[in-house]
């Protein structure tokens, strides 16, 4: 039996292959390894022309296949059941594939494989060297193929020959209508919000100088035509690289396009069970959620874009090699003249047919077998790696397999080509920046003055509750035989004897376990974040404790998420970001209010230095540059001369737009909410770092201006007492990005991934702001009520960013005037009032309660019975009931 079939999912290119390949093969049969695309659903449902017997899966013994064609794909893993007939004795594989070699494609018997833009393209060569004809249905089958996989020719991946291919079909009837009904489609409503959540939650990456896109969406919902919005997203963004990831159910779906040929996005995907090509792939994944998925493919993506390390780069060669006939003395001469480890043992080919060590010849001497042959004694079991082969293998044969050498040898003839040793690998890795260094590893308290008991000071300071909460946490934790430590900042104003109630402990143990026990012990709530080991309690007295697992979080590249694993107390502070938050205080009754630190931290404290723990901290974290100024300024502190030599080096790293932008943002939003900000803004600009921001902000004296009048203005503003709260942050935000447009404004949110509430303000205050700042220099309004009408749409904040950025003195004092009073105005009579009046309800209220509002406000009624004297005036009832009718 012949069976035709392609991979899960098939697309246009897949179907249209299948079909050409029945031309081919006319005894075949048609079946489908999956599910088809929506689309391609859709265009078999509405088209009555293409009726071609495909086959069920369930009604095709896969025991008797003898001859398996597959088409658009080489990887048994996308064949799903069908994958069984490979077990088939005898089994004849016939591939036809314009997809990249990756590993574990198949071999076949035949094989037509070339790099274009569509397997459609391969079909037609066929045809055409072949000398067979197609029907026009045929030719438009084939020609959605061409176009689907060659994005209508715009894919990096296109070649002449696809361009070719499609002109000898359109010459053979192949109907272009046709191709762009089902090709490019058009967005459903729900399909264009889908698209609008995508282009909101974009965060851009920099790796190795590429901008990679990462979009992603969580929703009840499960859409079909998820890849067409992904496209459509590509195209109106002009991206070069986009990956697409949408929760819908149960599961995540990856989409990912390129452009460019450092992206390999089938390569990528398939990481994640996936597959495709190199300018657009697509993954079904199962067990992990939008957030962990994304965290994947971040360190996918640093390692598949980083300039590939390969086999041939690390190699050592020529190689010293021996024959298997010599014997044991004269490999040991051999080994021991070059100073060698392992030598390969070849045949007359240079084919790698044995390893010899020095250690095994040296034993076998011992035992008197010098003159033995190398054969008798050399491993055999070993395995051998292609020139092309990556560091990700390397690394699995050294360090998971244990293979001390890799001999690297010609993928055609497995002639000798070099070796590469663990040594090798070792001198690459260790100039790895993204590792910790590990020499932390003891687990016992500091001795000496470093460890003092603070009980006096925690009841001195703390109070009775507090003492009280803390010994219970201790008593909790040793129930079930574990350490409990309050750490942190809540240690270090502790020392400082500043008050701080927010008590974060860990546990050595398990956190969440711990968690849950407590709040059952106080009768509060528990939530818990299983992903970093982390959970918060709520007490009925409104306290929170936050709780983690002691735990090492190390980076797997520069600026990347944490990958969390358990640890001691001591690495656990070992990944703080200072020196000052680096100390522990045991809670256990055994020990309760001894003090842990390892790191000297209490000099530091006593010193009013800020220093971080190691020389990777801010490669690790560039946030904990911005943590430091916002520490340095508000504490009274100074950042250490090693400490700021290090923020200088990850400035010019450029480290900054490699993490994610919403960690940042809420360390600007801490800096900008201080009493007073201006120093840590001066301290960014020392540093050289307001062009993160954005690159046209300096700070200039306008700009520096501009901040002193917006403190002096919410200074101003704290003096009234208003109940309207003002969010400090928020002025400053507006005052320091005065001088960008909107659109560079949306840039900014866009890249810091500001919160939408927040976005919406920033930016509606901005343009209102900037409105009324046109109105106010040209001239002010001549009346209250103009003042009134002209700032009535701004909040607080933008009021008193529109009072630091005004310079004239009588825009000023309106400005002030309507805050102080006009703001507060509003009129004594209501609907209710006119209804008594006699006035039917209808748009004349809001007319006449406008009027009544501004004659307020410009002085023309002060008093209930003088607005009631205006409004029978200007709205005579009985002309009002005639205009009414």
């Amino acid at each position: 039996m012949e069976l035709i079939t392609t991979h899960i999912n098939a697309d246009f290119d897949a179907v249209a292959s299948m079909v050409a390949a029945k031309k081919l093969y006319p005894e075949a049969v048609l079946a489908f390894a999956g599910a088809q695309e929506k689309n391609l659903r859709d265009f078999f449902a509405q088209s009555v022309d293409y009726l071609y017997d495909f086959q069920r899966l369930k009604n095709i013994d896969l025991g008797k296949v003898r001859r398996l064609i597959l088409v658009d794909t080489r990887q048994p893993s996308r064949l799903g059941e069908i994958a069984r007939c490979l077990e088939n004795p005898d089994l004849e594989v016939h591939l036809f594939d314009h997809h990249p070699e990756a590993p574990g494609d198949l071999r076949g018997r035949v094989e037509h494989l070339k790099p274009v833009g569509s397997t459609a393209t391969i079909m037609v060569e066929l045809f055409q060297a072949r000398g067979l004809e197609v029907s026009p249905e045929e030719a438009t089958l084939l020609a959605m193929g061409i176009f689907e996989d060659t994005g209508s020719f715009h894919f990096d991946t296109t070649t002449p020959e696809d361009l070719q291919a499609a002109a000898w079909l359109l010459s053979r009837g192949a109907n272009l209508h046709t191709v762009t009904q089902f090709i490019a489609q058009e967005l459903t409503s729900a399909e264009v919000t889908l698209l609008g959540d995508l282009i909101r939650s974009a965060t851009t990456y920099t790796i190795q100088g590429l901008d990679i896109t990462v979009a992603k969406v969580d929703t009840e919902d499960y859409y079909d035509n998820f890849a067409v919005v992904v496209r459509r997203f590509m195209v109106m963004e002009n991206l070069n690289t986009l990956f697409a990831l949408a929760r819908m159910g149960e599961r995540t779906y990856l989409i990912a396009r390129s452009r460019i040929p450092e992206v390999n996005v089938g390569e990528i995907v398939r990481e994640f069970g996936g597959g495709g090509h190199a300018s657009a792939a697509s993954a079904t994944i199962k067990e992990l959620t939008n957030i962990e998925v994304e965290e994947k493919l971040i360190q996918v993506l640093h390692k598949q874009v980083r300039p590939r390390r390969r086999a041939a780069d690390l190699m050592s060669s020529p190689v010293i090699s021996a024959r298997p006939n010599i014997s044991i003395r004269q490999a040991d001469e051999l080994l021991n003249r070059y100073n060698i480890t392992v030598l390969p043992v070849v045949d007359d080919k240079r084919r790698v047919v044995g390893l010899i060590s020095r250690r095994v010849a040296g034993k076998a001497i011992q035992l008197g077998l010098e003159e033995q042959s190398v054969s008798d004694y050399m491993s055999t079991d070993f395995a051998t790696l292609t020139p092309a082969a990556t560091l990700g293998d390397i690394q699995e044969l050294i360090i998971e397999h244990r293979q001390r050498i890799i001999p690297v040898v010609d993928g055609r003839n497995c002639e000798l080509q070099g070796v590469i040793t663990r040594t090798d690998l070792l001198n690459l890795l260790v100039n790895d920046p993204s590792r910790l260094p590990r020499g932390l590893y003891s687990e016992q308290l500091p001795s000496g003055e470093r460890q003092r008991n603070l009980q006096n000071l925690m009841v001195e300071r703390l109070g009775r509750r507090l003492v009280v909460l803390l010994r219970t946490i201790g008593e909790v934790a040793q129930e079930r035989k574990y350490r409990a430590f309050a750490v942190g900042g809540f240690v270090r104003d502790l020392l400082l004897q500043e008050k701080n109630f927010d008590i974060d402990v860990v546990i050595e143990g398990d956190g969440m376990v711990f968690a849950k026990a407590l709040a059952e012990r106080l009768k509060g709530r528990v939530r818990v974040h299983k992903k970093f080991k982390t959970a918060v309690v709520k007490l009925p007295d409104g306290l929170k404790v936050d709780v983690a697992t002691a735990r090492l979080e190390y980076y797997d590249y520069p600026a990347a998420m944490p990958t969390v694993e358990l640890s001691s107390l001591k690495l656990d502070l070992y990944r703080r970001d200072f020196t000052i938050n680096a100390m522990a205080i045991h809670l256990n009754p055994d020990t309760f209010g001894t003090l842990v630190d390892f790191f000297n931290s209490q000099n530091d404290l006593k010193d009013h230095k800020i220093r971080v723990l190691h020389n990777l901290s801010f490669v690790e974290d560039p946030t904990r540059i911005f943590r430091a100024i916002r520490f340095e300024q508000r504490m009274g502190f100074t950042i250490g001369q090693h400490t700021e030599r290090l923020i200088k080096n990850a400035v010019r790293m450029n480290l900054f737009d490699r993490f994610f932008g919403y960690r940042f943002f809420g360390e600007l939003k801490g800096i900008l909410s201080e009493e007073n900000p201006l120093p840590a803004i001066r301290r960014m600009a020392d540093l050289h770092l307001l062009p993160f921001l954005h690159p046209r902000l300096k700070l200039e004296p306008r700009l520096t201006k501009n901040l002193e009048e917006s403190q002096a203005a919410l200074a101003w503003y704290q003096l009234l007492y208003r109940d309207e709260p003002c969010r400090n942050w928020l002025v400053y935000l507006l005052a320091l990005t005065v001088n960008l447009k909107r659109s560079e404004l949306q840039d900014f949110c866009q890249r810091f991934e500001v919160p939408e509430r927040n976005r919406q303000q920033l930016l509606g205050e901005k343009t209102a702001a900037q409105q009324a700042a046109t109105v106010l220099r040209r001239a002010l309004p001549d009346s209250n009520s103009g003042i009134y009408h002209l700032l009535a749409g701004l909040g607080p904040e933008g009021l008193l960013y529109l009072l630091a950025i005004s310079r004239k003195k009588a825009a000023k004092k309106a400005i002030s005037l309507y805050v102080t009073e006009l703001s507060q105005v509003r009129p004594e009579l209501n609907g209710h009032d006119l209804k008594v009046l006699g006035y039917q309800p209808g748009p004349i209220f809001r007319q006449i309660l406008d009027q009544l509002l501004d004659a307020r406000l410009d002085g023309q009624v002060r008093n209930r019975e003088e607005e009631l004297v205006f409004v029978r005036r200007h709205f005579p009832l009985a002309r009002t009931k005639v205009e009414q009718a």
